[in-house]
């Protein structure tokens, strides 16, 4: 009976994987015309108008009170602090790399799941872990030596390892939200949230559409509409029928996603260096998941 659902919360994680690497390729395009904070506001009210949209022809409402504490702080933190470190952050580094970094988010989740959430730390999801730091710690050593673009790409890695921990903080405090709201009305609010804290930047976004290319708005809007809108509902949807941690590392195919994106679209491919780097944080999840799969031959009742 559990078969069906976790075969529908691995395709729900599937579509999150795949929007959440264009992102960041779509996020480096737009960041060319508009400042971090104005991307931000631009980028969650076309998410919160599309959402909002859905909840009302689906007739949900309000969330119950029980799940406002998670909706307000995933909101700040995911919704707002997230987004707008990571447009900053992404133009100081490529995208590739802006993926690898913000992908010690799922250590993150792990550990403040085990802690907040109660959930367990197997032997392998740690030692998989282990193995992702390391290729994020690569990762940060690449952008590090020397040059004269050194200090604004140590400065790119500081901001995505910031992002990567208001992604975490964010995760973990709305996996007790869908205990009580669905994932439309969690990822709704959640995402209004946001746009309400980013608000001081509307001056800017009306100052900088208004000169902006077509092409750098029409991001901006797709980043609200599909990763926005579409991607953080699926993630919701599946977080909710397992671990934080769990979903967390399904994360981990991100910067293999994008580096490829950003090779097709922006042309831009990291060193060998960083790359290696985000193949040990590939490595890691396959050490990671590892153990679930095991669990799966013996079971399928933890998988949901």
């Amino acid at each position: 009976m559990q078969k069906q659902p976790s075969r529908l919360a691995l395709a729900a994680a599937g579509v999150t994987v795949v929007l959440w690497a264009s992102a960041f390729v779509s996020i480096r395009s737009a960041g060319a015309a508009y400042s971090p904070g104005a991307l931000a506001l631009g980028r969650l009210l076309a998410g919160a108008l599309v959402l909002g949209t859905v909840l009302l022809v689906r007739r949900e409402g309000l969330p119950p009170r029980a799940a406002w504490p998670g909706i307000v702080t995933s909101g700040l933190l995911w919704f707002g602090v997230y987004m707008v470190v990571l447009n900053w952050g992404e133009q100081e580094v490529d995208a590739g790399t802006a993926a690898m970094v913000v992908n010690i988010g799922p250590i993150l989740i792990a550990l403040l799941g085990a802690r907040f959430l109660k959930e367990s730390l197997p032997p392998r999801l740690l030692a998989g872990m282990a193995v992702s730091f390391a290729g994020a710690v690569t990762v940060g050593l690449s952008m590090s030596g020397g040059g004269p673009g050194a200090h604004a790409s140590v400065l790119g890695v500081v901001l995505c390892l910031l992002a990567a921990v208001a992604y975490a903080g964010g995760v973990v405090a709305q996996k007790p939200a869908l205990a009580h709201g669905s994932a439309l009305q969690v990822t709704t609010f959640g995402c209004l949230v946001g746009a309400v804290a980013c608000l001081p930047f509307a001056g800017q976004l009306v100052e900088e559409a208004g000169r902006a290319p077509l092409s750098a708005t029409l991001n901006m809007v797709y980043l609200g509409v599909f990763p926005t809108a579409l991607a953080f509902t699926t993630w919701a949807y599946a977080l909710a029928r397992t671990t934080a941690g769990r979903m967390g590392a399904t994360t981990y195919a991100v910067p293999a996603l994008v580096v490829v994106l950003a090779w097709v679209f922006l042309g831009e491919l990291p060193g060998v260096l960083t790359l290696a780097g985000g193949a040990l944080c590939l490595a890691g999840v396959a050490v990671s998941r590892s153990r679930a799969r095991a669990s799966v031959t013996a079971g399928t009742a933890e998988s949901t």
